[in-house]
């Protein structure tokens, strides 16, 4: 058999190429748009098409009129021929999402965590219980992507500082061990970024800002992930906003986490649900603690944007109330912004609060797209 230049067979290498058109393609596409598209002859669309379809991957999906003879038939990827489980890893619970290839959310569950209980038995037992309440079938799972909110050791088997969690210099072999399916962990900020660079395939430089109990980030610079020499880039959780600030988790002060992250609303005394409630209600307290929060959220992007020249991206369970909100954020960062008036720059995430842990899974789909 034809290779093409790395070994690969050229038919796989021709499949592949098609099945990844067709999983980027948002309009209509039959074999002959595929041909021209790829410059592929229409005898090796027909036939990589027909292995596609016979893997289940590829179906046909609607017509195109034809101005004469036959319609043509258009193609599509069948997204449910396989399924991907994320997990989020937070200081009180679980939150767990079963993805499609199109890293559609198809299930979403919450189950209550304490870290005291430790990570594989508390992880396995709520990911089988989720698996069966959705009847998901094992046989399409590709894996389950485990999203922690700490730094983990360049081979990913050690937590070596979670402070959200509480946790220092923890393993976390035992989840490969006591889950039987391919895991994958990883930071939550960064399974955040992976998922919002997965579903915008036209921006290749991002830095993702990540609010959950804790803050986080990740950078993204020419379609990949920029980890940096020792796996600990993008912690703007605990760049300095406030010199002498509130304490924060790290135990530094004045670290934009210690300000901007779902932990300050409850070191308040209020759950995000009965703050966001009273907001609504123009509560004078939670005003003023909210206005704090985005005058700091506002500085932190600025530092991220000065630093990096690029789109930064909201994302996280904060988000998810935050959409009411963001012009008002936006004009904080246009007001102390050097060149960038609008603050165009500042988006928030596709996915709001549920980032994380669709990034965890988007790890094993985008291996598996990238496998064909």
């Amino acid at each position: 058999m034809d290779n093409n230049g790395g070994g690969r067979p050229a038919r796989a290498t021709a499949r592949g190429r098609i099945y990844r058109y067709l999983h980027r393609s948002r309009g209509f596409c039959a074999k002959q748009d595929l041909a021209r598209a790829l410059g592929l002859s229409m005898p090796t669309v027909y036939q990589n098409v027909n292995d596609l379809m016979d893997m289940g991957l590829v179906s046909y999906s609607g017509q195109r009129q034809a101005t004469g003879g036959r319609s043509a038939q258009g193609l599509a990827i069948v997204p449910e021929a396989r399924l991907a489980v994320g997990i989020s890893v937070t200081d009180d619970r679980l939150r767990l999402a079963v993805t499609d290839l199109l890293l559609r959310q198809v299930a979403y569950k919450v189950a209550p965590f304490d870290p005291a209980d430790g990570l594989d038995e508390p992880l396995y037992r709520e990911l089988e219980r989720f698996l069966d309440e959705n009847e998901v079938d094992r046989f399409r799972l590709l894996g389950v992507g485990v999203a922690v909110p700490g730094i983990l050791s360049a081979d990913s088997r050690q937590l070596l500082f979670a402070p959200t969690l509480g946790l220092r210099n923890v393993s976390v072999e035992g989840l490969y061990s006591r889950i039987p399916y391919p895991v994958h962990i990883d930071n939550d900020a960064n399974c955040g970024g992976s998922a919002e660079w997965f579903i915008r395939d036209h921006q290749p430089n991002m830095a993702y800002l990540s609010l959950e109990g804790g803050v986080g980030g990740a950078i993204l610079i020419n379609n990949s992930l920029y980890t940096g020499m020792t796996q600990r880039s993008g912690e703007f959780g605990h760049m300095c906003v406030e010199p002498g600030g509130l304490a924060c988790s790290c135990g530094r002060q004045g670290c934009l986490e210690a300000y901007c992250s779902v932990r300050r609303i409850q070191d308040e005394g209020f759950t995000v649900q009965e703050f966001f409630s009273r907001l609504e209600r123009h509560d004078p307290a939670c005003g003023a603690l909210w206005g704090d929060m985005l005058r700091h959220l506002a500085i932190g992007v600025n530092n991220i944007h000065m630093a990096l020249d690029c789109d930064v991206i909201l994302g996280g369970y904060l988000t998810g109330y935050l959409e009411s909100w963001f012009p008002l954020l936006r004009e904080y960062v246009a007001h102390g912004s050097l060149l960038d008036e609008g603050a165009e720059y500042l988006q928030l995430s596709t996915f709001r609060s549920h980032s994380s842990m669709l990034g965890a899974a988007c790890h094993f789909v985008q291996d598996f797209i990238g496998g064909i």
